[in-house]
């Protein structure tokens, strides 16, 4: 059987370089991450179908979307998360990696929700949802 990938091994990061002379910089504290890959389906079902004849429908596959859903703990000089907020406050699109050993996906991305959580009786936490605009490829 084949190891299994651990989470904490699953990394997010954004371009703090330049599209030209990108450098992947790991955002810090991170606990979660969730990457969602979605596609619409397209209902092509006709009345003379032999699948509708059968009491079925027929579905293509339609457009596809991503999207990223992480938090973790809010650290001091995070240029990440630095890059993050100032993305999310010009309304700029990220370049973003998810990353593990043997594979990595890349694309570009627009910050949908960046919040902030400062309990009295625990540790600031900081979470972020980022929603693809183009391809997330395999890089």
């Amino acid at each position: 059987m084949p190891d299994p990938i651990r989470g904490i091994d699953i990394l997010v990061k954004v371009n703090t370089g330049s599209e030209a002379s990108p450098v992947w910089t790991t955002v810090g504290g991170q606990r979660g991450l969730t990457l969602n890959r979605t596609a619409d389906t397209l209902d092509n079902t006709s009345k003379t179908d032999n699948l509708t004849l059968a009491g079925w429908k027929s579905q293509l596959s339609g457009l596809r979307e991503w999207s990223i859903d992480c938090d973790g703990l809010l650290v001091d000089s995070d240029s990440a998360l630095d890059l993050l907020e100032t993305a999310w406050e010009n309304g700029d699109y990220v370049q973003v990696q998810v990353a593990r050993t043997g594979k990595t996906y890349q694309g570009n991305a627009y910050i949908t929700d960046l919040s902030v959580d400062a309990p009295h009786d625990d540790m600031a936490t900081v979470s972020c949802s980022l929603v693809g605009a183009g391809v997330l490829a395999e890089v």
